[in-house]
């Protein structure tokens, strides 16, 4: 069976982008590959090395992953910090990254322009660290977005070098990978593009968000006086809207909403009601699990260690194994 490895941010809440996107992915991927997903807590540190509440978003993460469908005993979740081999491998990988080839990364070039007064060393060997929490487990198939080719490419140099070093072809070569051809895009609240948090608090609906918080968002997303011919054709920010009820919403309510429009008879108020209504609905039984999982200190605490524990089986051969091929041997 084939590995994959996927890394979790370790901040921020789960947006319905997340659901209809990543995780949906996930869930599928684990009934058919050996699936390892890690909450990237490490690689925080290179943008926010001093964070204020790092164990409790750890916590959110891992909560809200558990609810919307990740099985512990079908994937191998775990915390990042939990599996100390990755930093081994790690400072090996390092020993034959170049700093040219840090340095041109895509990645790192817009980090330094936009906190010129954090220009880590973690921050430049961050493909580094991502190679090896690949590598470590020496998958073939990671889940990655466009955002994030250019690191899978440095991971598969990485693995390469490694093998060409020491002339043995240890480390299999990454792909980027998805289970589902055709997984939902979600857009924003804004009428910008995607949902995500990088775009703003006010631009997400996230599963933990209340009844009242959704209904707040919803009702602030931006709409103009409506349409002044019948069927014209709907502007980004109103399509945006009219696509988060395709995915929230029934056929018949969507259908009745676009009718409305197309006559020029429809009313955003009524509209975003609904369209409020509906993401409630869909998120509540999301919302229950999060709300009770959370409560249940004593299944993370199992979960976690669970992970952990596989994890580090995994790691620990790998490391055993690269050791032995560089050349370090006990007295």
């Amino acid at each position: 069976m084939e590995t994959v490895v996927s890394g979790i941010r370790s901040t921020g809440k789960l947006h319905l982008g997340n659901y209809y996107g990543a995780i949906q992915n996930f869930v599928k991927m684990q009934n058919e590959y050996n699936c390892y997903f890690f909450i990237a807590d490490w690689h925080s540190l290179t943008t926010h090395p001093t964070p204020a509440d790092l164990h409790d978003n750890v916590k959110q993460v891992l909560v809200e992953y558990l609810a919307t469908g990740i099985d512990p005993e079908k994937a191998t979740i775990y915390v990042q910090s939990d599996v100390p081999e990755i930093t081994e491998l790690y400072l090996y990988l390092n020993m034959n990254a170049y700093m040219g080839e840090l340095e041109r990364a895509t990645s790192f070039k817009d980090k330094v322009r936009a906190n010129p007064d954090n220009v880590n060393a973690g921050l430049l060997t961050y493909p580094v660290l991502m190679a090896a929490d690949i590598l470590i487990h020496k998958a073939t198939k990671v889940p990655v977005g466009k955002d994030q080719e250019q690191h899978l490419e440095m991971a598969r140099t990485f693995g390469n070098r490694f093998n060409r070093l020491y002339d043995n072809e240890y480390f299999p070569e990454p792909y980027a990978f998805s289970a589902g051809k055709s997984l939902v895009k979600i857009p924003g609240l804004d009428g910008k593009g995607k949902m995500g948090k990088s775009e703003g608090e006010a631009n997400a609906v996230y599963l933990s968000d209340s009844p009242e918080v959704i209904r707040k968002k919803v009702m602030k997303a931006l709409t103009d006086g409506g349409p002044t011919t019948e069927n014209q054709e709907k502007p980004d920010y109103i399509q945006n809207l009219f696509d988060l009820m395709k995915v929230v919403s029934t056929p018949d309510t969507l259908s009745h909403f676009d009718e409305l429009y197309n006559k020029m008879q429809i009313r955003y108020g009524d509209f975003k009601k609904q369209l409020a209504e509906d993401m409630i609905i869909t998120t509540a039984p999301m919302r229950d699990k999060i709300e009770a999982i959370a409560a249940d200190s004593d299944y993370l605490r199992k979960v976690a260690r669970l992970g952990a524990d596989k994890a580090c089986e995994s790691a620990a051969k790998t490391i055993k194994e690269v050791r032995e091929i560089i050349g370090f041997r006990r007295f």
